[in-house]
């Protein structure tokens, strides 16, 4: 649905990675606040149900191809129009579809929150990460926000408008030994972003990045045994929800957010206060 008001009434909203998950969630609530929503994942089927259910459109594309994204950008144009928000949501974990490693992810939880310390690292370490795998995070995280951006900007710029949010994580600010791939894949984005920002500022686009904290999602399902002593080392008591990221990115693509850019915003409940 589009509502003729709310606080992105009038505007489109490309969100990557959307058919799911925290997309879908913040493609939701866009479009509960008036914005005509793109929805875009690798699975055209999996984009237009979402798309279906929220009356928006749907595009297929595999962020890491450039060409593929360049062309995403030109469907999305001749379905919506001018483009007013992009949301760079596409993202893995590493471990899509691999059982095995998921499994072993649940038993070291289950084990720290016994109290035990295993001596291997969530993913085996730095030596257990193939130059495929290293290359595919990077691809998928930088290579995606950067050919997105890039089309985006290209829109947006001309017409002295528009909102970019990426998609950061805690795990791009402090790191995390065993995840070295997906946390230089997020710290590379959060650079990325204020670099970005500093770059269009003068042509009135935004450009904000969300750096979740942790949130019940099929990406950190794995961890649930991990979640008790996760609320306990939280300040607010709690693990967040997909809202929490939602209701952030409608704020950062709306006039409310009109003089910020270059920021990131954490929704973790206190667990990681930056300076």
């Amino acid at each position: 649905m589009s509502a003729g008001n709310g606080r992105l009434a009038g505007t489109t909203a490309l969100i990557t990675g959307a058919a799911r998950g925290l997309g879908a969630r913040i493609a939701k609530r866009m479009s509960e606040e008036g914005a005509r929503v793109v929805i875009n994942d690798l699975s055209l089927a999996a984009a237009r149900a979402t798309a279906d259910e929220l009356g928006g459109e749907a595009v297929a594309c595999d962020v890491s191809d450039s060409a593929a994204v360049a062309a995403m950008f030109e469907e999305a144009v001749s379905l919506v129009g001018d483009l007013d928000i992009l949301v760079c949501n596409a993202g893995i974990s590493g471990i899509e579809g691999d059982n095995a490693a998921r499994q072993r992810i649940a038993e070291r939880a289950e084990a720290l929150a016994r109290g035990e310390q295993p001596e291997d690292t969530l993913d085996g370490g730095i030596a257990g990460v193939t130059d495929e795998q290293w290359r595919r995070m990077l691809a998928v995280h930088m290579d995606g926000t950067f050919y997105c951006c890039r089309e985006a900007v290209k829109l947006m710029r001309p017409r002295n408008r528009g909102s970019i949010i990426t998609m950061g994580s805690i795990m791009g600010t402090f790191g995390r030994g065993g995840g070295t791939a997906y946390c230089a894949a997020k710290a590379g984005i959060l650079g990325f972003t204020r670099a970005l920002a500093h770059e269009v500022a003068a042509y009135d686009v935004r450009v904000n990045a969300i750096a979740p904290g942790w949130i019940r999602t099929d990406m950190t399902d794995p961890l649930k045994p991990l979640h008790p002593m996760l609320e306990m080392q939280t300040p607010m008591g709690r693990i967040g929800e997909p809202d929490d990221i939602a209701w952030a990115a409608v704020y950062l693509a709306s006039d409310e957010a009109k003089f910020v850019t270059g920021q990131t915003l954490s929704p973790n409940g206190g667990w990681y206060m930056s300076q």
